[in-house]
């Protein structure tokens, strides 16, 4: 494509990395990211993603901003509150990159619906606060052939990986089998989270999707890192695909996204 001379300009910086180019950032335009939380992590992620020039992004939650939010979720202001978290993720990336196209899906992630929405698109990032919802992603993301960039955080600590089966990587499942029973543990909202936690592993999760999608560096897939906030250190620890997974292993019980029942909401 012929970039125009406020494209030049506005990317810069990414043009001249020799690992991007004109051509990664061509890649960049003509991607398509659906992340799934427009709360702490999707907030500094689809920031992220719409100033790098992901030419389209899917933002999928069915919450509304509230004012508990705003210690975190840097993609919502005052003004803002009431308004669905997808209508503001719109606004607020616009006034970042006109270049950008924002496709809101004021939903609830469902077993009926996930399938064809993560279809649509070519990376997955997961932001939600819940389990129900990280193992329905994370089902969907294997059968429909998709990579998953996930983060999750809680208090001062947080966790990130990219989950692949399609390329031969683990998935969610391989690591946590099922999920907790509920209340053993704690949401955000029960312990709390330092704020700029969730602007730490967003933004890390942005890299690794930009990476994902121009094909450069090492890929998350296989590993797992591990942020402790308190003690300033992070740990790469390896995840290997476990031949006895239910839903990627060597005898798969895991057929179709049947099993899952309602998640809860996805914002973070």
């Amino acid at each position: 494509m012929d970039f125009t001379e406020d494209q030049i300009r506005r990317y810069a910086r990414h043009i001249i990395l020799p690992e991007v180019g004109g051509a990664g950032q061509e890649r960049l335009l003509g991607a398509r990211v659906l992340v799934v939380g427009a709360g702490g992590l999707g907030s500094p992620l689809v920031l992220y993603l719409a100033a790098a020039g992901v030419g389209t992004i899917g933002v999928v939650d069915d919450d509304a901003v509230e004012l508990t939010n705003l210690q975190r979720q840097i993609l919502h202001t005052t003004p803002r509150l009431g308004m669905p978290k997808v209508e503001s993720a719109r606004l607020a990336a616009a006034e970042i990159n006109p270049d950008v196209t924002i496709e809101p899906h004021p939903m609830r992630l469902e077993a009926d619906n996930a399938l064809d929405l993560i279809s649509r698109y070519d990376v997955i990032a997961d932001g939600s606060d819940n389990f129900a919802t990280r193992f329905l992603v994370n089902d969907a993301c294997h059968f429909a052939k998709k990579p998953l960039v996930s983060a999750a955080i809680l208090r001062f600590d947080g966790q990130l990986s990219t989950w692949d089966t399609a390329r031969g990587g683990p998935c969610y499942r391989c690591l946590f089998r099922e999920a907790p029973p509920p209340g053993q543990i704690p949401t955000c909202a029960e312990a709390g989270v330092l704020g700029a936690m969730a602007g730490a592993m967003g933004s890390l999760q942005g890299i690794e999707v930009l990476k994902e999608i121009l094909g450069i560096g090492d890929s998350l897939r296989g590993a797992l890192i591990i942020y402790d906030a308190l003690s300033a250190a992070f740990r790469k620890v390896r995840v290997k695909p476990d031949p006895a997974c239910p839903l990627c292993g060597e005898h798969p019980t895991i057929h179709d996204l049947s099993s899952h029942g309602t998640t809860a909401n996805v914002c973070g």
